[in-house]
């Protein structure tokens, strides 16, 4: 079963993108690109705060690699992650 959860995903929303900083407004949950079908999204728990240029960039972009997308995105959601536990953000 595929972790699903709206109230991490408005969590997401309200964090500044882990790209770039921007509080724009456009911040949304952006799943991983990786390990999904068509029309599927991966697990809820693989997301990182993205303002919209971000995440299109990500989705779309040609500045990089697939590879090199895969590891910026990685280290973000390391770093994302890495702060919601440490500010107590995340409850356990």
């Amino acid at each position: 079963m595929i972790f699903r959860s709206q109230k991490f995903m408005n969590l997401m929303r309200e964090l500044p993108c882990s790209n770039c900083g921007s509080e724009d407004g456009t911040v949304c949950a952006a799943h991983r690109n990786e390990g999904k079908g068509m029309g599927l999204k991966v697990s809820d728990a693989l997301v990182i705060p993205l303002c919209y240029n971000c995440h299109m960039e990500f989705d779309q972009g040609k500045e990089m690699s697939r590879d090199g997308k895969r590891m910026l995105w990685d280290s973000l959601y390391i770093k994302t992650m890495s702060e919601l536990i440490e500010s107590k953000r995340l409850k356990f």
